[in-house]
């Protein structure tokens, strides 16, 4: 029932599909993470910086409270924020009260010193980000092998290109399936490579009630040891009260594209099932219409291509929007930061959706060889150039006489191919053995060239 009440997709319908991401981007994990940081920060305090008398048994109890949040901890923290409707300090309250509750109530005013909210608010997004993209980097991945092993599959299978929609010179389908896995790869790679950053130095960045408390602690080096050591993120020193974000537009950015690649190549698969070069194995209960029995319709491609554009929609606001803050900070990016779970979601149901369909596919290699046969013009590139080889007088235009918009056959190329005088005998012989499903260039070199580099 609470799905069927549910306002977002993502919660609702798609609830099953998006589960590996529950725990990184709610609330509830928002929530851990911040008390993470604010947990690790006070370890920092008492362990690196010594700024007050603590054993090993008391990091360790510390470390224990960062261990042990879980979602009945969460909801205590909810319970602060009735009292304080202020999220952060919620957290504060309920480590302080963990802290008591340990023996370690000395330690209390110790929890988030010299900080502002989005000292813990950055950090926490920046671990999230991190865990988000390596959930997404996985699927990618997935996604990239089986274009792969489909490039494999039909490296040399002949096929008629489209450009413009209209018949072109043959590729082939395993050649058209590298196209898209290279193209995830350039992104998958941006991906990998991609840091996350994150800020801890107070009110306006400044540092300024760190100095004034204890002026003797190199606070810079002191910020950039614990992002980079206790946190793993990149530190960023420069900055106002909030991160400029940059890290987040530029991972944004590279989905964003990643997220396109992948509508185009919903499309095309859409368009070849559509022309039949490929058939989809039907599953056994499914219905593709409620009227018309005999349709199998391509719906995994489909919805991948609708939440890809939402995913995408988000993005391009978010990686703008994020950009800009008046002065040292508004509080526009707070409700807009809880939208990422909302992004990363979006696209992984359209990931998923893609390799179920890819599942799903069967090639029709007897419609791949009629669309061939019934087109021999695509040969019209192949005469034309070995006519300028040789000298032929206007070679692209006698071919555009012959060929544009016309329906050919073989014997009315080979006629023409005769009247070729400036040909040698040797060439002509070729070009009328010549057939559209051998004329596919080096594309199944370039499909091996791939994988070789991919070590398949």
């Amino acid at each position: 029932m609470q799905k069927l009440r549910s306002l977002s997709a993502i919660d609702g319908r798609y609830a099953k599909q998006v589960e590996e991401l529950r725990d990184i981007f709610s609330e509830y994990g928002l929530i851990r993470r911040r008390v993470e940081v604010e947990a690790l920060w006070l370890e920092f305090l008492l362990d690196d910086l010594a700024v007050a008398p603590a054993g090993g048994g008391d990091l360790e109890a510390i470390r224990a409270i960062a261990r042990g949040c879980n979602l009945e901890s969460a909801k205590l923290v909810k319970e602060f924020e009735k009292k304080t409707n202020h999220d952060v300090k919620a957290v504060e309250y309920y480590l302080k009260e963990q802290l008591t509750a340990a023996g370690l109530s000395r330690f209390g005013e110790w929890v988030h010193f010299a900080c502002t909210s989005e000292d813990i608010n950055n950090t926490a997004y920046a671990l999230m980000l991190r865990d988000g993209r390596d959930v997404l980097l996985g699927q990618l991945g997935e996604l990239r092998g089986t274009l792969e092993q489909n490039a494999k599959q039909w490296r040399a299978v002949p096929m008629m290109a489209r450009t413009h929609g209209q018949p072109a010179s043959p590729t082939t389908v395993g050649k058209e399936f590298v196209v898209f896995a290279s193209r995830l790869d350039r992104e998958i790679t941006k991906l990998r490579d991609w840091r996350p950053e994150a800020k801890m130095n107070g009110a306006t960045g400044n540092f300024n009630a760190h100095a004034v408390a204890l002026p003797k602690i190199d606070w810079i080096s002191a910020s950039e040891r614990f992002l980079s050591e206790k946190l793993g993120v990149t530190p960023l020193l420069y900055t106002t009260q909030i991160n400029p974000y940059h890290h987040i537009a530029e991972l944004l950015q590279t989905l964003l594209r990643a997220a396109q690649v992948v509508v185009d190549l919903d499309r095309d698969l859409w368009g070849y099932i559509s022309l039949g070069y490929f058939r989809q194995r039907t599953v056994a209960g499914e219905v593709g219409s409620s009227t018309m029995p005999h349709k199998v319709n391509p719906i995994d491609f489909e919805n991948s291509e609708g939440n890809c554009g939402m995913a995408v929609a988000l993005m391009g606001h978010l990686s703008e929007k994020l950009l800009v803050s008046r002065f040292q900070r508004d509080l526009t990016d707070s409700t807009t930061l809880r939208n990422l779970g909302t992004v990363f979601g979006h696209l992984l149901i359209a990931l998923k959706s893609t390799k179920k369909g890819l599942g799903k596919l069967e090639l029709n290699e007897p419609a791949l060889r009629a669309d061939l046969e019934m087109n021999p013009e695509l040969l019209a590139e192949a005469i034309q150039t070995v006519m300028r080889m040789h000298g032929e007088e206007r070679p692209y235009e006698r071919l555009k006489e012959l060929t544009r918009g016309e329906r050919m056959d073989a014997v009315a190329l080979g006629r023409f191919i005769d009247t070729l005088t400036k040909v040698p005998a040797t060439d002509r012989d070729r070009l009328r053995a010549l057939t559209p499903a051998a004329y596919t260039g080096l594309a199944a070199a370039l499909v091996d060239r791939y994988l070789a580099g991919r070590g398949n």
